[in-house]
């Protein structure tokens, strides 16, 4: 049985929501697909997928701030950024 306290890195959240996006609630095998895009099991993916949700349930009711994220402009130059507060 997986742990229900699975440690999720940056890099792992942003395959798991690119996973979400190509393996709608439609596709058959959802979970597994996404499990293996992420390197988890099914079970940590369907509870990553809860916490998600649950997360923006609050947001939605203004229980929990949104987070300030720095404004990133890119110039002509794609190596050139610009962080804007």
């Amino acid at each position: 049985m997986a742990s229900t306290n699975s440690t999720w890195t940056v890099e792992q959240n942003k395959m798991f929501e690119n996973a979400l996006a190509i393996y709608n609630k439609d596709t058959p095998d959802r979970w597994s697909n996404v499990a293996k895009a992420t390197g988890k099991t099914e079970e940590e993916v369907k509870l990553q997928y809860e916490k998600l949700v649950e997360d923006i349930k609050n947001i939605e009711a203004d229980l929990i701030p949104l987070p300030n994220y720095k404004e990133t402009c890119v110039g002509q130059d794609s190596k050139a950024r610009t962080t804007v507060n």
